[in-house]
Protein backbone atom coordinates (compact mmCIF):
# COMPACT_ATOMS: atom_id res chain seq x y z
CA UNK A 1 0.00 0.00 0.00
CA UNK A 2 1.76 3.70 -0.96
CA UNK A 3 2.43 5.67 2.04
CA UNK A 4 0.16 8.58 2.53
CA UNK A 5 2.78 11.31 3.57
CA UNK A 6 0.12 13.92 4.61
CA UNK A 7 -0.38 11.57 7.71
CA UNK A 8 1.86 11.71 10.80
CA UNK A 9 4.34 9.56 11.21
CA UNK A 10 2.16 7.39 13.84
CA UNK A 11 -0.76 7.23 11.43
CA UNK A 12 1.60 6.17 8.49
CA UNK A 13 2.55 3.48 10.78
CA UNK A 14 -1.04 2.40 11.69
CA UNK A 15 -2.00 2.70 8.13
CA UNK A 16 0.75 -0.01 7.34
CA UNK A 17 -0.31 -2.15 10.15
CA UNK A 18 -3.90 -2.10 8.97
CA UNK A 19 -2.68 -2.72 5.21
CA UNK A 20 -0.88 -6.06 7.45
CA UNK A 21 -3.79 -6.77 9.39
CA UNK A 22 -5.88 -6.59 6.50
CA UNK A 23 -3.91 -9.03 4.38
CA UNK A 24 -3.31 -11.65 6.64
CA UNK A 25 -6.69 -11.63 7.51
CA UNK A 26 -7.62 -12.51 4.21
CA UNK A 27 -4.65 -14.68 3.62
CA UNK A 28 -6.24 -16.53 7.14
CA UNK A 29 -10.25 -16.08 6.40
CA UNK A 30 -10.08 -16.83 3.07
CA UNK A 31 -10.43 -19.74 0.57
CA UNK A 32 -6.75 -19.22 -1.01
CA UNK A 33 -5.19 -16.10 -2.54
CA UNK A 34 -2.05 -15.67 -5.34
CA UNK A 35 -0.28 -12.58 -6.00
CA UNK A 36 0.83 -11.87 -9.83
CA UNK A 37 3.52 -9.19 -10.94
CA UNK A 38 2.80 -6.49 -13.32
CA UNK A 39 3.66 -8.71 -16.20
CA UNK A 40 0.96 -11.37 -15.19
CA UNK A 41 2.95 -13.76 -13.64
CA UNK A 42 2.08 -15.71 -10.64
CA UNK A 43 4.42 -15.14 -7.83
CA UNK A 44 2.64 -16.41 -4.85
CA UNK A 45 -0.19 -18.05 -3.41
CA UNK A 46 -0.94 -19.01 0.02
CA UNK A 47 -1.91 -22.82 1.62
CA UNK A 48 -5.17 -22.73 1.10
CA UNK A 49 -4.54 -21.76 -2.36
CA UNK A 50 -2.82 -25.13 -2.96
CA UNK A 51 -5.39 -27.12 -2.38
CA UNK A 52 -6.71 -26.33 -6.46
CA UNK A 53 -3.51 -27.03 -8.26
CA UNK A 54 -4.65 -30.85 -8.74
CA UNK A 55 -7.76 -29.63 -10.21
CA UNK A 56 -5.94 -27.22 -12.01
CA UNK A 57 -3.83 -29.62 -13.72
CA UNK A 58 -0.17 -29.05 -11.64
CA UNK A 59 0.72 -31.68 -8.98
CA UNK A 60 3.61 -29.34 -7.58
CA UNK A 61 3.32 -25.67 -7.04
CA UNK A 62 6.52 -25.15 -8.75
CA UNK A 63 4.65 -25.60 -11.75
CA UNK A 64 2.17 -23.08 -11.26
CA UNK A 65 4.15 -20.27 -9.33
CA UNK A 66 6.37 -18.33 -12.10
CA UNK A 67 4.09 -19.22 -15.21
CA UNK A 68 1.96 -16.16 -16.76
CA UNK A 69 -1.68 -16.26 -14.41
CA UNK A 70 -3.71 -16.41 -17.97
CA UNK A 71 -1.97 -19.78 -18.74
CA UNK A 72 -2.60 -21.23 -15.60
CA UNK A 73 -5.60 -20.07 -14.16
CA UNK A 74 -8.67 -20.58 -16.71
CA UNK A 75 -10.82 -17.45 -17.32
CA UNK A 76 -9.08 -15.17 -14.99
CA UNK A 77 -9.25 -11.75 -15.43
CA UNK A 78 -5.71 -10.96 -13.59
CA UNK A 79 -4.39 -9.20 -16.68
CA UNK A 80 -7.42 -7.18 -17.36
CA UNK A 81 -7.11 -5.68 -13.81
CA UNK A 82 -3.52 -4.91 -14.09
CA UNK A 83 -3.86 -3.27 -17.27
CA UNK A 84 -6.49 -1.62 -16.19
CA UNK A 85 -5.61 -0.32 -12.88
CA UNK A 86 -9.58 -0.72 -11.60
CA UNK A 87 -10.55 -3.65 -8.96
CA UNK A 88 -13.05 -6.24 -9.56
CA UNK A 89 -14.10 -6.40 -6.00
CA UNK A 90 -17.09 -9.41 -6.46
CA UNK A 91 -17.36 -11.82 -9.60
CA UNK A 92 -18.01 -15.53 -10.57
CA UNK A 93 -15.09 -17.45 -11.40
CA UNK A 94 -15.64 -20.92 -13.11
CA UNK A 95 -12.67 -23.21 -14.48
CA UNK A 96 -11.72 -26.64 -13.78
CA UNK A 97 -11.19 -26.70 -9.85
CA UNK A 98 -15.21 -25.49 -9.52
CA UNK A 99 -16.94 -22.25 -9.11
CA UNK A 100 -15.81 -19.59 -7.02
CA UNK A 101 -16.74 -15.97 -5.72
CA UNK A 102 -13.47 -14.10 -6.03
CA UNK A 103 -11.78 -10.20 -5.77
CA UNK A 104 -9.09 -8.87 -7.34
CA UNK A 105 -7.73 -5.85 -6.18
CA UNK A 106 -4.48 -3.85 -8.06
CA UNK A 107 -1.51 -3.35 -6.19
CA UNK A 108 0.69 -0.25 -6.78
CA UNK A 109 3.89 1.85 -5.19
CA UNK A 110 4.31 4.41 -3.60
CA UNK A 111 4.38 6.69 -6.68
CA UNK A 112 0.61 4.76 -7.75
CA UNK A 113 1.93 2.25 -10.76
CA UNK A 114 0.56 -0.79 -10.67
CA UNK A 115 3.12 -3.46 -9.87
CA UNK A 116 0.65 -6.11 -9.55
CA UNK A 117 -2.44 -7.70 -8.33
CA UNK A 118 -4.00 -9.56 -5.47
CA UNK A 119 -6.42 -12.39 -6.15
CA UNK A 120 -8.62 -13.84 -3.40
CA UNK A 121 -10.87 -16.60 -3.38
CA UNK A 122 -14.01 -15.78 -1.12
CA UNK A 123 -15.81 -18.69 -1.55
CA UNK A 124 -16.18 -21.83 -3.04
CA UNK A 125 -18.66 -24.02 -3.58
CA UNK A 126 -21.30 -20.54 -3.69
CA UNK A 127 -23.68 -22.67 -5.12
CA UNK A 128 -24.42 -24.09 -1.26
CA UNK A 129 -22.52 -21.06 0.61
CA UNK A 130 -24.38 -18.09 -1.15
CA UNK A 131 -27.62 -20.09 -1.80
CA UNK A 132 -29.93 -17.00 -0.58
CA UNK A 133 -27.98 -14.53 -2.46
CA UNK A 134 -27.93 -16.80 -5.91
CA UNK A 135 -31.43 -17.38 -4.98
CA UNK A 136 -32.53 -13.72 -5.08
CA UNK A 137 -30.63 -13.32 -8.27
CA UNK A 138 -32.34 -15.65 -9.94
CA UNK A 139 -35.55 -14.46 -8.52
CA UNK A 140 -34.70 -11.26 -10.07
CA UNK A 141 -33.26 -12.29 -13.16
CA UNK A 142 -36.62 -14.03 -14.02
CA UNK A 143 -38.58 -10.83 -13.06
CA UNK A 144 -36.39 -8.56 -15.00
CA UNK A 145 -37.04 -11.86 -18.22
CA UNK A 146 -40.85 -11.57 -17.58
CA UNK A 147 -40.74 -7.60 -17.64
CA UNK A 148 -38.86 -7.60 -20.92
CA UNK A 149 -41.28 -9.74 -22.67
CA UNK A 150 -43.97 -7.70 -21.45
CA UNK A 151 -42.23 -4.85 -22.63
CA UNK A 152 -41.55 -6.73 -26.09
CA UNK A 153 -45.43 -7.66 -26.47
CA UNK A 154 -46.46 -3.92 -25.81
CA UNK A 155 -43.88 -2.69 -28.65
CA UNK A 156 -45.62 -4.91 -30.90
CA UNK A 157 -47.85 -3.69 -33.29
CA UNK A 158 -51.64 -4.34 -32.93
CA UNK A 159 -52.18 -2.89 -36.52
CA UNK A 160 -51.59 -4.42 -39.80
CA UNK A 161 -52.55 -3.20 -43.49
CA UNK A 162 -56.21 -5.12 -43.18
CA UNK A 163 -56.93 -2.79 -39.92
CA UNK A 164 -57.05 0.17 -42.27
CA UNK A 165 -60.72 -0.29 -43.19
CA UNK A 166 -62.25 0.79 -46.10
CA UNK A 167 -62.43 -0.28 -50.29
CA UNK A 168 -63.17 2.80 -51.65
CA UNK A 169 -60.57 4.14 -54.23
CA UNK A 170 -58.63 6.92 -51.57
CA UNK A 171 -58.40 3.61 -49.16
CA UNK A 172 -57.03 1.51 -51.92
CA UNK A 173 -54.22 3.72 -52.75
CA UNK A 174 -53.40 4.62 -49.38
CA UNK A 175 -53.01 1.27 -48.26
CA UNK A 176 -50.90 -0.04 -52.03
CA UNK A 177 -48.64 3.19 -50.99
CA UNK A 178 -47.88 1.92 -47.54
CA UNK A 179 -47.25 -1.69 -48.62
CA UNK A 180 -44.37 -0.62 -51.25
CA UNK A 181 -43.28 2.32 -48.06
CA UNK A 182 -42.92 -1.00 -46.22
CA UNK A 183 -40.52 -2.60 -48.28
CA UNK A 184 -38.30 0.54 -48.00
CA UNK A 185 -35.85 1.46 -45.09
CA UNK A 186 -35.90 4.90 -46.20
CA UNK A 187 -38.34 7.67 -44.24
CA UNK A 188 -42.07 7.33 -44.09
CA UNK A 189 -43.38 10.77 -43.98
CA UNK A 190 -47.16 10.61 -43.61
CA UNK A 191 -49.60 13.86 -43.88
CA UNK A 192 -53.26 14.13 -43.33
CA UNK A 193 -55.72 15.60 -41.41
CA UNK A 194 -56.16 14.45 -37.17
CA UNK A 195 -58.02 11.53 -36.58
CA UNK A 196 -57.32 9.91 -40.22
CA UNK A 197 -55.75 6.51 -38.98
CA UNK A 198 -51.57 8.03 -39.25
CA UNK A 199 -50.77 5.89 -36.33
CA UNK A 200 -52.59 3.06 -37.18
CA UNK A 201 -50.95 3.29 -40.85
CA UNK A 202 -47.36 3.51 -39.13
CA UNK A 203 -47.50 0.16 -36.99
CA UNK A 204 -49.37 -1.15 -40.17
CA UNK A 205 -46.20 -0.22 -42.22
CA UNK A 206 -43.83 -1.44 -39.74
CA UNK A 207 -45.89 -4.51 -39.59
CA UNK A 208 -45.60 -5.16 -42.89
CA UNK A 209 -41.76 -4.65 -42.82
CA UNK A 210 -38.71 -6.68 -42.86
CA UNK A 211 -38.21 -5.17 -39.48
CA UNK A 212 -41.36 -6.36 -37.89
CA UNK A 213 -39.64 -8.37 -35.17
CA UNK A 214 -38.01 -5.22 -34.01
CA UNK A 215 -39.41 -2.93 -31.69
CA UNK A 216 -41.92 -0.15 -32.68
CA UNK A 217 -40.93 2.70 -30.59
CA UNK A 218 -43.40 5.84 -31.12
CA UNK A 219 -42.94 9.45 -29.63
CA UNK A 220 -45.73 12.28 -29.74
CA UNK A 221 -43.37 15.01 -29.94
CA UNK A 222 -46.59 17.66 -29.28
CA UNK A 223 -47.37 15.91 -25.75
CA UNK A 224 -43.54 16.22 -24.43
CA UNK A 225 -42.21 19.68 -22.97
CA UNK A 226 -39.49 21.40 -25.06
CA UNK A 227 -37.30 20.95 -22.68
CA UNK A 228 -37.43 17.28 -22.05
CA UNK A 229 -37.65 16.22 -25.75
CA UNK A 230 -33.84 16.12 -26.03
CA UNK A 231 -33.50 13.60 -23.23
CA UNK A 232 -36.71 11.35 -24.65
CA UNK A 233 -35.49 11.13 -27.84
CA UNK A 234 -31.17 10.70 -27.41
CA UNK A 235 -31.04 9.69 -23.65
CA UNK A 236 -29.20 10.84 -20.83
CA UNK A 237 -25.81 9.79 -20.06
CA UNK A 238 -24.98 8.77 -15.88
CA UNK A 239 -24.85 11.65 -13.87
CA UNK A 240 -25.45 13.83 -16.78
CA UNK A 241 -27.45 16.44 -14.33
CA UNK A 242 -28.41 17.07 -10.31
CA UNK A 243 -31.05 14.43 -10.05
CA UNK A 244 -30.25 12.11 -13.10
CA UNK A 245 -30.35 8.66 -13.13
CA UNK A 246 -27.06 7.18 -11.77
CA UNK A 247 -26.61 4.41 -14.37
CA UNK A 248 -28.19 6.68 -17.51
CA UNK A 249 -31.39 6.34 -19.58
CA UNK A 250 -31.99 5.74 -23.31
CA UNK A 251 -33.40 7.28 -25.87
CA UNK A 252 -36.01 6.65 -27.78
CA UNK A 253 -33.86 6.60 -31.13
CA UNK A 254 -31.75 3.49 -29.07
CA UNK A 255 -34.75 1.58 -28.04
CA UNK A 256 -36.38 1.46 -31.54
CA UNK A 257 -32.88 0.26 -32.35
CA UNK A 258 -33.25 -2.83 -34.99
CA UNK A 259 -37.18 -1.81 -35.47
CA UNK A 260 -39.10 1.28 -36.28
CA UNK A 261 -39.26 5.13 -34.18
CA UNK A 262 -42.57 6.46 -34.85
CA UNK A 263 -42.64 10.41 -34.71
CA UNK A 264 -45.98 11.82 -34.24
CA UNK A 265 -46.55 15.54 -35.10
CA UNK A 266 -43.23 16.16 -36.62
CA UNK A 267 -44.40 19.29 -37.23
CA UNK A 268 -44.42 20.61 -33.79
CA UNK A 269 -40.57 20.06 -33.16
CA UNK A 270 -38.76 22.72 -31.85
CA UNK A 271 -36.28 24.77 -34.13
CA UNK A 272 -33.39 23.88 -31.86
CA UNK A 273 -33.67 20.58 -31.67
CA UNK A 274 -34.53 20.52 -35.34
CA UNK A 275 -30.42 19.98 -36.94
CA UNK A 276 -29.74 17.32 -34.20
CA UNK A 277 -32.55 15.11 -35.36
CA UNK A 278 -30.83 16.19 -38.76
CA UNK A 279 -27.65 15.00 -37.82
CA UNK A 280 -29.50 11.90 -36.23
CA UNK A 281 -30.82 11.18 -39.66
CA UNK A 282 -28.17 11.35 -41.83
CA UNK A 283 -24.90 10.11 -39.42
CA UNK A 284 -27.03 7.27 -37.64
CA UNK A 285 -25.55 8.16 -34.13
CA UNK A 286 -26.92 9.70 -31.43
CA UNK A 287 -25.09 11.50 -28.41
CA UNK A 288 -27.11 11.13 -24.88
CA UNK A 289 -27.21 14.29 -23.18
CA UNK A 290 -24.34 14.86 -21.01
CA UNK A 291 -22.18 12.80 -23.00
CA UNK A 292 -19.34 12.93 -25.78
CA UNK A 293 -19.54 9.76 -27.02
CA UNK A 294 -21.67 8.96 -30.15
CA UNK A 295 -23.65 6.02 -29.62
CA UNK A 296 -24.79 4.20 -33.13
CA UNK A 297 -28.44 2.96 -33.92
CA UNK A 298 -30.15 1.07 -36.68
CA UNK A 299 -34.45 2.58 -36.48
CA UNK A 300 -36.06 3.02 -39.09
CA UNK A 301 -38.16 6.47 -39.21
CA UNK A 302 -41.49 6.93 -39.55
CA UNK A 303 -43.11 10.51 -39.21
CA UNK A 304 -46.33 11.79 -39.17
CA UNK A 305 -48.37 15.39 -39.43
CA UNK A 306 -51.38 17.06 -39.70
CA UNK A 307 -49.62 20.41 -40.18
CA UNK A 308 -48.40 21.62 -43.30
CA UNK A 309 -44.70 21.15 -43.62
CA UNK A 310 -44.03 22.86 -46.69
CA UNK A 311 -46.15 25.86 -45.54
CA UNK A 312 -44.14 25.75 -42.10
CA UNK A 313 -40.67 25.55 -44.52
CA UNK A 314 -41.58 28.74 -46.37
CA UNK A 315 -42.40 30.41 -42.98
CA UNK A 316 -39.36 28.89 -41.57
CA UNK A 317 -40.47 27.52 -38.95
CA UNK A 318 -39.22 23.76 -39.90
CA UNK A 319 -35.86 23.18 -41.57
CA UNK A 320 -35.80 22.36 -44.96
CA UNK A 321 -33.35 20.25 -45.33
CA UNK A 322 -34.82 17.87 -42.30
CA UNK A 323 -38.08 18.43 -44.77
CA UNK A 324 -36.72 16.70 -47.52
CA UNK A 325 -34.73 14.10 -45.15
CA UNK A 326 -37.93 12.87 -44.13
CA UNK A 327 -40.27 13.58 -47.46
CA UNK A 328 -38.55 10.90 -48.90
CA UNK A 329 -41.86 8.49 -48.76
CA UNK A 330 -44.95 10.87 -48.79
CA UNK A 331 -48.06 9.23 -47.98
CA UNK A 332 -51.26 11.21 -47.97
CA UNK A 333 -53.91 10.23 -45.80
CA UNK A 334 -57.14 11.19 -46.72
CA UNK A 335 -60.21 12.79 -44.68
CA UNK A 336 -62.56 10.88 -44.01
CA UNK A 337 -65.19 13.23 -46.21
CA UNK A 338 -63.01 11.81 -49.24
CA UNK A 339 -64.10 8.33 -48.76
CA UNK A 340 -67.49 8.43 -47.80
CA UNK A 341 -68.32 5.19 -49.12
CA UNK A 342 -65.84 3.47 -46.63
CA UNK A 343 -68.36 5.08 -43.45
CA UNK A 344 -70.47 2.29 -43.77
CA UNK A 345 -67.56 -0.57 -43.03
CA UNK A 346 -65.69 1.84 -40.94
CA UNK A 347 -69.22 1.85 -38.41
CA UNK A 348 -69.54 -1.56 -38.39
CA UNK A 349 -65.38 -2.24 -37.69
CA UNK A 350 -66.09 1.13 -34.49
CA UNK A 351 -69.15 -0.60 -33.50
CA UNK A 352 -67.43 -3.99 -32.92
CA UNK A 353 -64.38 -2.31 -31.00
CA UNK A 354 -67.18 -0.47 -28.78
CA UNK A 355 -68.78 -3.97 -27.84
CA UNK A 356 -65.60 -5.61 -27.16
CA UNK A 357 -64.45 -2.66 -24.65
CA UNK A 358 -68.02 -2.40 -23.24
CA UNK A 359 -69.13 -6.03 -23.09
CA UNK A 360 -72.11 -5.50 -24.90
CA UNK A 361 -73.17 -6.03 -28.20
CA UNK A 362 -72.25 -4.26 -31.25
CA UNK A 363 -74.80 -1.35 -31.96
CA UNK A 364 -77.64 -2.01 -35.25
CA UNK A 365 -77.24 1.40 -37.28
CA UNK A 366 -79.89 1.73 -39.55
CA UNK A 367 -79.43 2.51 -43.32
CA UNK A 368 -80.98 6.22 -42.81
CA UNK A 369 -78.60 6.68 -40.02
CA UNK A 370 -75.46 5.41 -42.45
CA UNK A 371 -77.03 7.89 -44.69
CA UNK A 372 -76.93 10.79 -42.67
CA UNK A 373 -73.43 9.84 -40.99
CA UNK A 374 -72.17 9.55 -44.79
CA UNK A 375 -73.65 13.31 -45.12
CA UNK A 376 -71.46 14.49 -42.66
CA UNK A 377 -68.17 16.83 -43.09
CA UNK A 378 -66.51 14.91 -40.40
CA UNK A 379 -63.71 17.83 -39.15
CA UNK A 380 -62.54 15.24 -36.81
CA UNK A 381 -62.19 12.13 -39.12
CA UNK A 382 -62.76 8.70 -38.14
CA UNK A 383 -61.95 10.09 -34.66
CA UNK A 384 -64.91 12.02 -34.74
CA UNK A 385 -67.15 9.36 -36.14
CA UNK A 386 -65.99 7.21 -33.06
CA UNK A 387 -66.93 9.72 -30.83
CA UNK A 388 -70.33 10.15 -32.18
CA UNK A 389 -71.60 6.74 -32.42
CA UNK A 390 -70.44 6.23 -28.78
CA UNK A 391 -72.55 9.03 -27.48
CA UNK A 392 -75.30 8.04 -29.88
CA UNK A 393 -74.91 4.12 -28.44
CA UNK A 394 -74.99 5.95 -24.86
CA UNK A 395 -78.67 7.91 -25.53
CA UNK A 396 -80.11 4.54 -27.16
CA UNK A 397 -82.38 2.52 -25.10
CA UNK A 398 -82.00 -0.28 -27.37
CA UNK A 399 -78.71 -1.47 -28.89
CA UNK A 400 -79.79 0.14 -32.06
CA UNK A 401 -78.73 3.32 -32.96
CA UNK A 402 -81.41 5.72 -34.84
CA UNK A 403 -81.27 9.01 -36.69
CA UNK A 404 -82.66 10.83 -34.08
CA UNK A 405 -79.53 9.93 -31.41
CA UNK A 406 -77.69 10.54 -33.98
CA UNK A 407 -78.98 14.25 -34.82
CA UNK A 408 -79.26 14.81 -30.87
CA UNK A 409 -75.36 14.10 -30.74
CA UNK A 410 -74.45 16.17 -32.80
CA UNK A 411 -76.75 19.36 -31.97
CA UNK A 412 -75.37 18.91 -28.38
CA UNK A 413 -71.96 19.11 -30.29
CA UNK A 414 -72.36 22.15 -31.82
CA UNK A 415 -71.65 20.46 -35.03
CA UNK A 416 -73.83 21.70 -38.07
CA UNK A 417 -76.20 18.78 -39.39
CA UNK A 418 -75.59 18.21 -43.15
CA UNK A 419 -78.82 16.27 -44.58
CA UNK A 420 -78.31 13.13 -46.59
CA UNK A 421 -78.23 13.19 -50.31
CA UNK A 422 -81.13 12.22 -51.83
CA UNK A 423 -79.01 9.89 -53.90
CA UNK A 424 -77.72 8.51 -50.40
CA UNK A 425 -81.22 7.47 -48.76
CA UNK A 426 -82.47 4.51 -48.71
CA UNK A 427 -85.49 3.62 -51.58
CA UNK A 428 -88.56 4.29 -49.77
CA UNK A 429 -90.80 1.37 -49.76
CA UNK A 430 -94.00 3.29 -50.55
CA UNK A 431 -95.00 6.19 -52.52
CA UNK A 432 -91.98 7.26 -54.43
CA UNK A 433 -91.12 11.01 -54.68
CA UNK A 434 -92.00 12.57 -58.32
CA UNK A 435 -88.32 13.67 -58.80
CA UNK A 436 -87.76 10.06 -58.99
CA UNK A 437 -90.66 9.72 -61.78
CA UNK A 438 -88.08 10.42 -64.15
CA UNK A 439 -85.62 8.86 -66.92
CA UNK A 440 -83.26 6.55 -65.24
CA UNK A 441 -80.35 7.69 -67.63
CA UNK A 442 -81.33 11.32 -66.35
CA UNK A 443 -81.41 10.19 -62.91
CA UNK A 444 -77.78 8.22 -63.40
CA UNK A 445 -76.28 11.58 -64.97
CA UNK A 446 -77.26 13.60 -62.47
CA UNK A 447 -75.78 11.53 -59.37
CA UNK A 448 -72.15 11.11 -61.94
CA UNK A 449 -72.30 15.03 -62.05
CA UNK A 450 -72.55 15.32 -58.59
CA UNK A 451 -69.59 12.79 -58.20
CA UNK A 452 -67.31 14.66 -60.70
CA UNK A 453 -68.07 18.35 -58.77
CA UNK A 454 -67.11 16.33 -55.60
CA UNK A 455 -64.04 14.79 -56.73
CA UNK A 456 -62.92 17.94 -58.32
CA UNK A 457 -63.69 20.45 -55.37
CA UNK A 458 -61.70 17.98 -52.84
CA UNK A 459 -59.12 17.55 -55.35
CA UNK A 460 -58.36 21.35 -56.12
CA UNK A 461 -59.47 20.82 -59.88
CA UNK A 462 -56.21 17.96 -60.33
CA UNK A 463 -57.79 15.85 -63.13
CA UNK A 464 -55.56 13.07 -62.41
CA UNK A 465 -56.03 12.91 -58.89
CA UNK A 466 -59.83 13.30 -59.61
CA UNK A 467 -60.11 10.30 -61.71
CA UNK A 468 -58.05 8.64 -59.35
CA UNK A 469 -60.63 9.58 -56.55
CA UNK A 470 -63.31 8.68 -58.73
CA UNK A 471 -61.93 5.24 -59.83
CA UNK A 472 -62.00 6.03 -63.67
CA UNK A 473 -58.91 6.76 -66.16
CA UNK A 474 -58.35 9.83 -66.87
CA UNK A 475 -59.34 9.79 -70.41
CA UNK A 476 -62.95 8.78 -68.89
CA UNK A 477 -63.07 12.08 -66.95
CA UNK A 478 -62.34 13.71 -69.68
CA UNK A 479 -65.10 12.13 -71.78
CA UNK A 480 -67.54 12.44 -68.85
CA UNK A 481 -66.16 16.47 -68.19
CA UNK A 482 -67.21 16.78 -71.91
CA UNK A 483 -70.12 15.57 -71.77
CA UNK A 484 -71.04 17.91 -69.13
CA UNK A 485 -69.73 20.96 -70.33
CA UNK A 486 -71.89 19.91 -73.02
CA UNK A 487 -75.90 19.57 -71.36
Amino acid sequence: MPRDDSLPLDGQRILALAARSMFDLFANASEGMLLVDREGRVVWINDQYKRFLPALGFERVEDFVGHPVAEVVQNTQMDRVIRSGKPILIDLLSNRAGTFVVSRIPLRDEGGQVIGALGIVLFDHPETTLQPLIQKFAHLQRDLDDARRELATQRRTKYTLASFVGTSPPAVEVKRQARRAALSSSPVLLLGETGTGKELLAQAIHAASPRASGPLVSINIAAVPDTLLEAEFFGVAPGAFTGADRKGRDGKFKLADGGTLFLDEIGDMPPALQPKLLRALQEGEIEPLGSNKLVPFDARVVAATSRDLAALVREGRFREDLYYRLNVLPIRVPALRERRADIAALVEVLGEDMALRNGTPPPEVGPDAIALLMAQAWRGNIRELRNVLEQAAMRSDSHRIEVQHLEEVLRDAGIERIAPAAATLAPRRAGAPADRLRPLSEQVAEVERAAIEAAMAATGGNKVAAARLLGISRAKLYERLGEKEGV
